[in-house]
Protein backbone atom coordinates (compact mmCIF):
# COMPACT_ATOMS: atom_id res chain seq x y z
CA UNK A 1 0.00 0.00 0.00
CA UNK A 2 1.23 3.51 -0.93
CA UNK A 3 1.30 5.51 2.05
CA UNK A 4 2.09 9.09 2.44
CA UNK A 5 2.98 11.02 5.71
CA UNK A 6 2.15 14.84 6.89
CA UNK A 7 3.79 15.79 9.75
CA UNK A 8 6.12 18.49 10.66
CA UNK A 9 8.40 17.13 12.85
CA UNK A 10 11.96 15.27 11.48
CA UNK A 11 11.90 12.87 14.43
CA UNK A 12 8.48 11.74 13.89
CA UNK A 13 8.52 11.52 10.59
CA UNK A 14 11.39 8.87 10.68
CA UNK A 15 9.65 6.98 13.28
CA UNK A 16 6.43 6.65 11.05
CA UNK A 17 8.57 5.99 8.05
CA UNK A 18 10.40 2.97 9.72
CA UNK A 19 7.06 1.77 11.51
CA UNK A 20 5.19 2.03 7.78
CA UNK A 21 8.16 0.32 6.05
CA UNK A 22 8.38 -2.66 8.49
CA UNK A 23 4.98 -4.38 7.45
CA UNK A 24 5.35 -5.78 3.60
CA UNK A 25 4.26 -4.58 1.20
CA UNK A 26 4.00 -0.74 2.17
CA UNK A 27 5.93 2.24 0.73
CA UNK A 28 5.92 5.47 1.61
CA UNK A 29 4.75 7.52 -1.48
CA UNK A 30 5.49 11.11 -0.10
CA UNK A 31 5.88 13.24 2.73
CA UNK A 32 4.61 16.59 3.35
CA UNK A 33 5.58 18.86 6.09
CA UNK A 34 2.42 21.41 5.79
CA UNK A 35 -1.59 20.81 5.50
CA UNK A 36 -1.07 22.69 2.35
CA UNK A 37 1.86 20.63 0.74
CA UNK A 38 -0.24 17.73 1.73
CA UNK A 39 -2.93 19.02 -0.92
CA UNK A 40 -1.19 19.98 -3.56
CA UNK A 41 0.49 16.59 -3.36
CA UNK A 42 -2.60 14.48 -3.18
CA UNK A 43 -3.59 16.32 -6.13
CA UNK A 44 -0.31 15.15 -8.12
CA UNK A 45 0.24 12.15 -7.07
CA UNK A 46 -2.83 10.40 -4.80
CA UNK A 47 -1.45 7.71 -2.27
CA UNK A 48 -3.81 5.01 -1.13
CA UNK A 49 -4.00 6.43 2.31
CA UNK A 50 -2.59 9.55 4.12
CA UNK A 51 -1.21 9.79 7.93
CA UNK A 52 -2.15 13.24 9.04
CA UNK A 53 -0.97 15.12 11.80
CA UNK A 54 -2.93 17.39 13.21
CA UNK A 55 -0.57 20.61 14.40
CA UNK A 56 0.62 21.22 10.38
CA UNK A 57 1.72 24.98 9.28
CA UNK A 58 0.33 27.03 6.94
CA UNK A 59 -2.79 24.64 6.77
CA UNK A 60 -3.76 22.42 9.95
CA UNK A 61 -4.73 18.82 9.76
CA UNK A 62 -8.27 19.12 10.10
CA UNK A 63 -8.62 22.01 7.11
CA UNK A 64 -6.32 19.25 4.71
CA UNK A 65 -8.45 17.08 5.85
CA UNK A 66 -11.37 18.80 4.63
CA UNK A 67 -9.74 19.90 1.68
CA UNK A 68 -8.31 16.83 0.33
CA UNK A 69 -12.04 14.72 0.85
CA UNK A 70 -13.66 17.87 -0.36
CA UNK A 71 -11.47 18.11 -4.56
CA UNK A 72 -9.71 14.53 -3.93
CA UNK A 73 -10.80 12.08 -1.51
CA UNK A 74 -8.88 9.34 -0.53
CA UNK A 75 -8.26 7.63 2.70
CA UNK A 76 -7.06 9.14 5.90
CA UNK A 77 -5.70 8.06 9.33
CA UNK A 78 -4.90 10.74 11.51
CA UNK A 79 -1.48 10.44 13.48
CA UNK A 80 -0.86 13.27 16.19
CA UNK A 81 0.60 13.86 19.55
CA UNK A 82 -2.70 15.43 20.51
CA UNK A 83 -4.74 12.73 21.21
CA UNK A 84 -6.23 14.39 24.30
CA UNK A 85 -7.50 17.10 21.59
CA UNK A 86 -10.88 15.27 21.34
CA UNK A 87 -12.49 18.11 19.56
CA UNK A 88 -10.40 18.62 16.93
CA UNK A 89 -9.91 14.77 16.15
CA UNK A 90 -14.14 14.49 16.01
CA UNK A 91 -13.67 17.62 13.58
CA UNK A 92 -11.41 16.01 11.31
CA UNK A 93 -13.43 12.20 11.48
CA UNK A 94 -16.41 14.63 10.58
CA UNK A 95 -14.54 16.16 7.77
CA UNK A 96 -14.03 12.67 6.46
CA UNK A 97 -11.19 10.98 8.48
CA UNK A 98 -11.54 7.46 9.16
CA UNK A 99 -9.88 7.13 12.22
CA UNK A 100 -7.04 8.22 14.78
CA UNK A 101 -3.95 6.89 16.70
CA UNK A 102 -1.34 8.61 18.76
CA UNK A 103 1.69 9.12 17.01
CA UNK A 104 4.48 6.61 17.66
CA UNK A 105 7.56 7.78 20.18
CA UNK A 106 10.98 6.92 21.55
CA UNK A 107 10.96 5.53 25.01
CA UNK A 108 14.65 6.09 27.34
CA UNK A 109 16.34 3.32 25.22
CA UNK A 110 15.41 4.00 21.74
CA UNK A 111 12.35 1.73 21.70
CA UNK A 112 9.69 2.34 19.37
CA UNK A 113 6.25 2.92 21.44
CA UNK A 114 2.92 3.06 19.78
CA UNK A 115 4.26 1.30 16.63
CA UNK A 116 2.02 -1.60 16.79
CA UNK A 117 -1.05 0.49 17.45
CA UNK A 118 -0.07 2.37 14.15
CA UNK A 119 0.26 -0.42 12.03
CA UNK A 120 -3.37 -1.85 13.05
CA UNK A 121 -5.24 0.57 12.25
CA UNK A 122 -3.23 0.99 8.78
CA UNK A 123 -4.12 -2.89 8.39
CA UNK A 124 -7.92 -2.26 9.21
CA UNK A 125 -8.09 0.23 6.97
CA UNK A 126 -6.01 -1.66 4.17
CA UNK A 127 -9.28 -3.76 4.33
CA UNK A 128 -11.90 -1.33 4.23
CA UNK A 129 -10.37 0.05 1.34
CA UNK A 130 -9.36 -3.47 -0.60
CA UNK A 131 -5.77 -2.73 0.10
CA UNK A 132 -4.71 -5.78 2.02
CA UNK A 133 -0.87 -4.82 3.34
CA UNK A 134 0.20 -8.08 4.34
CA UNK A 135 1.95 -10.28 1.95
CA UNK A 136 0.47 -13.20 1.22
CA UNK A 137 2.32 -16.31 0.98
CA UNK A 138 1.02 -19.95 0.01
CA UNK A 139 -2.41 -18.82 1.90
CA UNK A 140 -0.90 -17.50 5.06
CA UNK A 141 -0.48 -13.66 6.01
CA UNK A 142 2.71 -12.87 6.79
CA UNK A 143 2.91 -10.74 10.06
CA UNK A 144 4.41 -8.11 10.17
CA UNK A 145 8.44 -7.31 10.81
CA UNK A 146 9.05 -6.81 14.33
CA UNK A 147 10.10 -3.26 15.07
CA UNK A 148 13.67 -2.71 16.60
CA UNK A 149 14.94 -0.23 18.80
CA UNK A 150 15.70 3.38 17.31
CA UNK A 151 18.98 4.39 18.81
CA UNK A 152 21.70 6.90 18.28
CA UNK A 153 25.00 4.53 16.47
CA UNK A 154 28.57 5.63 17.30
CA UNK A 155 30.08 4.84 13.96
CA UNK A 156 34.00 4.39 13.94
CA UNK A 157 36.13 3.66 11.17
CA UNK A 158 39.64 2.59 11.21
CA UNK A 159 42.79 1.05 9.46
CA UNK A 160 47.00 1.48 10.25
CA UNK A 161 47.18 1.70 14.13
CA UNK A 162 43.38 1.27 14.43
CA UNK A 163 42.89 -1.62 17.05
CA UNK A 164 45.21 0.23 19.02
CA UNK A 165 43.62 3.19 19.07
CA UNK A 166 40.13 1.50 19.57
CA UNK A 167 40.89 -0.41 22.50
CA UNK A 168 41.85 2.91 23.80
CA UNK A 169 38.59 4.32 22.78
CA UNK A 170 36.68 1.28 23.95
CA UNK A 171 38.49 1.17 27.14
CA UNK A 172 37.30 4.69 28.28
CA UNK A 173 33.46 3.93 27.18
CA UNK A 174 31.03 3.65 30.11
CA UNK A 175 29.27 -0.05 30.71
CA UNK A 176 26.29 2.14 28.96
CA UNK A 177 27.10 4.82 26.47
CA UNK A 178 23.61 4.67 25.49
CA UNK A 179 23.91 3.67 21.82
CA UNK A 180 25.15 1.10 19.48
CA UNK A 181 28.54 1.11 18.41
CA UNK A 182 29.60 -0.45 15.05
CA UNK A 183 33.70 -0.69 13.99
CA UNK A 184 34.47 -0.70 10.52
CA UNK A 185 38.51 -1.38 10.82
CA UNK A 186 40.62 -2.63 7.81
CA UNK A 187 41.64 -6.54 8.45
CA UNK A 188 41.05 -9.82 6.86
CA UNK A 189 38.97 -12.15 7.69
CA UNK A 190 40.96 -14.39 9.15
CA UNK A 191 41.85 -12.26 12.27
CA UNK A 192 38.97 -10.46 12.86
CA UNK A 193 37.91 -12.99 15.27
CA UNK A 194 41.13 -12.23 17.61
CA UNK A 195 40.13 -8.41 17.11
CA UNK A 196 36.82 -9.75 19.00
CA UNK A 197 37.90 -11.48 21.77
CA UNK A 198 41.05 -8.87 22.19
CA UNK A 199 38.74 -5.71 22.60
CA UNK A 200 36.80 -7.69 24.36
CA UNK A 201 39.07 -7.99 27.09
CA UNK A 202 39.44 -4.84 26.94
CA UNK A 203 36.11 -3.07 27.57
CA UNK A 204 33.18 -4.12 29.83
CA UNK A 205 31.14 -3.64 26.55
CA UNK A 206 30.20 -6.65 24.62
CA UNK A 207 32.13 -7.15 21.88
CA UNK A 208 30.76 -9.37 18.90
CA UNK A 209 31.37 -9.88 15.37
CA UNK A 210 28.54 -7.63 13.16
CA UNK A 211 26.30 -11.02 11.00
CA UNK A 212 24.15 -10.79 8.55
CA UNK A 213 20.44 -9.97 9.88
CA UNK A 214 21.81 -8.88 12.97
CA UNK A 215 20.42 -5.44 13.91
CA UNK A 216 22.25 -2.45 15.58
CA UNK A 217 21.69 -2.85 19.50
CA UNK A 218 22.21 -0.05 22.30
CA UNK A 219 25.01 -0.77 24.77
CA UNK A 220 26.91 -3.31 22.52
CA UNK A 221 29.57 -3.24 19.91
CA UNK A 222 29.35 -4.69 16.46
CA UNK A 223 32.81 -5.45 13.98
CA UNK A 224 32.86 -5.92 10.25
CA UNK A 225 33.39 -9.21 10.30
CA UNK A 226 34.11 -10.33 6.57
CA UNK A 227 36.36 -9.68 3.35
CA UNK A 228 33.46 -7.72 1.44
CA UNK A 229 31.77 -4.38 2.95
CA UNK A 230 29.36 -4.61 5.86
CA UNK A 231 26.43 -2.07 5.16
CA UNK A 232 22.98 -1.06 6.81
CA UNK A 233 19.93 -1.91 4.85
CA UNK A 234 16.73 -0.73 4.48
CA UNK A 235 15.28 -3.22 6.96
CA UNK A 236 18.14 -1.49 9.80
CA UNK A 237 20.04 -4.00 9.56
CA UNK A 238 23.20 -5.62 8.94
CA UNK A 239 24.07 -6.74 5.51
CA UNK A 240 27.41 -7.45 3.40
CA UNK A 241 27.84 -7.03 0.10
CA UNK A 242 30.95 -7.08 -2.59
CA UNK A 243 30.30 -3.98 -4.37
CA UNK A 244 32.42 -1.94 -4.61
CA UNK A 245 34.77 -4.87 -5.67
CA UNK A 246 37.52 -2.74 -6.83
CA UNK A 247 37.43 -0.85 -3.89
CA UNK A 248 41.01 -1.46 -2.36
CA UNK A 249 40.08 -1.01 1.41
CA UNK A 250 38.05 -4.28 2.65
CA UNK A 251 35.30 -3.80 4.86
CA UNK A 252 35.50 -0.33 3.32
CA UNK A 253 34.48 2.65 6.21
CA UNK A 254 33.15 5.06 3.36
CA UNK A 255 30.68 2.26 2.05
CA UNK A 256 29.54 1.72 5.41
CA UNK A 257 29.24 5.54 6.16
CA UNK A 258 27.20 5.97 2.86
CA UNK A 259 24.43 3.42 3.92
CA UNK A 260 24.23 4.27 7.72
CA UNK A 261 23.46 8.12 6.41
CA UNK A 262 20.23 6.30 3.90
CA UNK A 263 19.06 4.02 6.43
CA UNK A 264 19.87 4.91 9.79
CA UNK A 265 16.74 7.04 11.62
CA UNK A 266 18.56 8.64 14.30
CA UNK A 267 21.19 10.74 13.55
CA UNK A 268 25.13 9.89 15.92
CA UNK A 269 28.46 10.06 16.39
CA UNK A 270 30.95 9.07 13.42
CA UNK A 271 34.72 8.47 14.09
CA UNK A 272 37.73 8.02 11.56
CA UNK A 273 41.00 7.26 12.96
CA UNK A 274 43.91 6.26 12.28
CA UNK A 275 45.28 4.49 8.49
CA UNK A 276 46.70 5.04 5.63
CA UNK A 277 44.90 6.32 2.56
CA UNK A 278 41.74 7.80 2.72
CA UNK A 279 38.66 5.63 2.84
CA UNK A 280 36.16 7.12 5.50
CA UNK A 281 36.91 11.26 4.88
CA UNK A 282 33.92 11.51 2.01
CA UNK A 283 31.78 9.24 4.30
CA UNK A 284 32.26 11.13 7.14
CA UNK A 285 31.62 14.74 5.27
CA UNK A 286 28.34 13.48 4.06
CA UNK A 287 27.34 12.32 7.49
CA UNK A 288 28.00 15.51 8.88
CA UNK A 289 26.22 16.97 6.32
CA UNK A 290 23.31 14.83 7.06
CA UNK A 291 23.15 16.17 10.71
CA UNK A 292 25.88 13.26 12.64
CA UNK A 293 28.18 14.38 14.60
CA UNK A 294 31.98 13.59 13.73
CA UNK A 295 35.82 13.70 14.89
CA UNK A 296 38.87 12.72 13.52
CA UNK A 297 41.54 11.69 15.14
CA UNK A 298 45.20 14.13 15.36
CA UNK A 299 48.00 13.37 13.99
CA UNK A 300 50.25 13.32 17.35
CA UNK A 301 48.09 10.24 18.32
CA UNK A 302 47.94 8.59 15.20
CA UNK A 303 50.01 5.75 13.71
CA UNK A 304 49.50 6.60 9.86
CA UNK A 305 47.85 10.24 9.81
CA UNK A 306 46.31 9.12 6.41
CA UNK A 307 42.55 9.11 6.64
CA UNK A 308 41.92 11.72 9.37
CA UNK A 309 43.68 13.82 7.33
CA UNK A 310 42.18 13.47 4.50
CA UNK A 311 38.67 14.31 6.51
CA UNK A 312 40.59 17.56 7.95
CA UNK A 313 41.26 18.79 4.78
CA UNK A 314 37.37 18.00 3.65
CA UNK A 315 36.09 19.75 6.51
CA UNK A 316 34.42 16.26 7.08
CA UNK A 317 35.61 16.64 11.00
CA UNK A 318 33.62 19.26 13.81
CA UNK A 319 36.33 18.33 15.98
CA UNK A 320 40.16 16.85 15.96
CA UNK A 321 41.11 14.92 19.16
CA UNK A 322 44.07 13.19 20.44
CA UNK A 323 42.55 9.70 20.56
CA UNK A 324 42.75 10.03 24.53
CA UNK A 325 39.97 12.45 24.07
CA UNK A 326 37.82 10.94 21.51
CA UNK A 327 35.76 8.51 24.22
CA UNK A 328 34.86 11.73 26.06
CA UNK A 329 33.57 13.19 22.98
CA UNK A 330 31.67 10.57 22.19
CA UNK A 331 29.68 10.14 25.22
CA UNK A 332 28.85 13.78 25.90
CA UNK A 333 27.44 14.47 22.18
CA UNK A 334 25.15 10.98 22.71
CA UNK A 335 23.94 12.57 26.00
CA UNK A 336 23.31 15.59 24.47
CA UNK A 337 21.62 13.50 21.41
CA UNK A 338 19.36 11.60 24.57
CA UNK A 339 17.93 14.91 25.50
CA UNK A 340 16.22 15.24 22.07
CA UNK A 341 14.64 11.38 21.46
Amino acid sequence: MRIAIANSTDMSVEIIRRVVTSQPGNEIAWVASSGAGAVEKTVRDKPDLILMDLALPVMDGVRATGKIMKDHPCAILIVTEAVSNHSQIFEAMGRGALDAVGTPVLDARGNIKGGQELLKKIEIIARLIGKESRQIINGTAVPAVSLEPVIPMIAIGSSTGGPKALADILSRMPVKPGASIVIVQHVDVQFVNGLVEWLGELTKLKVVLAKKGMYPEIDKVFIAGTNDHLVLGPDCAFHYTEEPKDYPYRPSVDTFFYSIKHYWPVKGVAVLLTGMGRDGAKGLLELRKAGWYTIAQNEKTSAVYGMPKAAVELEAAMEILPVEKIAYSIVKQIKNMEGHL
